[in-house]
């Protein structure tokens, strides 16, 4: 099994840019957020204990009404946390089974949530990315159409940048002033001399 590294920041720190770089140089990347939306939209079992916990609204004839569930746990901490419950166990062993069949040397697992959901724990090192505040409302705002206020809201559900650099074991610097691939270049000779 490939050594599974974490790829973690904050709503619109650009982790996904950063994923992709180490992509191009060949590392293979799991998303760990796209496989959660996935297992919404396919597992039955999954589908069942959702439609149980927010109700048959939540699934329309395309599947996953993702606005609808947005709305319910995003206002309640509780709800999300119920979410997080039901969705991440799932997730992580997705992750694991897909790195047991990965040849690398190592793997990256991109996840908002890594410290959050406990996927932590399975994870040989952890790259944080991070971008100055503004910059990633500006960023999400654009992204994904939505007003200032949208993105703040959906940001109050993440643990601050602050405390989640602290916690990873390196940290990339995505502020539009210092360049991303020499900083994923430096990182890949690193983690490669640490495996």
């Amino acid at each position: 099994m490939a050594t599974m590294i974490g790829l973690t920041g904050g709503i619109g720190s650009g982790k996904s840019v950063v994923a992709k770089i180490f992509a191009t140089i060949g590392i293979p990347v799991f998303n760990a957020d796209e496989e959660a939306k996935r297992i919404m939209q396919t597992s039955p079992e999954i589908k069942t204990k959702l439609i149980e916990q927010f109700g048959t609204d939540i699934y329309n004839e395309h599947g996953l009404d993702k606005e609808k569930l947005a709305s319910i746990v995003f206002n309640d901490p509780f709800q999300l946390q119920l979410l997080n419950t039901i969705v991440h166990p799932v997730t992580i062993q997705a992750a694991k089974d897909w790195a047991a069949k990965q040849t690398s040397p190592y793997v990256i697992k991109e996840a908002a949530l890594i410290f959050e959901s406990g996927a932590a724990d399975g994870l040989f090192k952890v790259i944080g990315v991070t971008a100055p505040l503004s910059l990633k409302i500006q960023r999400v705002m654009q992204r994904d159409g939505v007003s200032k206020e949208q993105v703040e809201a959906r940001m109050q559900h993440q643990i601050s940048d602050t405390i989640k650099m602290r916690l990873c074991d390196y940290v990339i610097q995505n502020n539009n002033q210092e360049m991303l691939i020499p900083q994923v270049l430096e990182l890949d000779k690193a983690i490669r001399a640490a495996l």
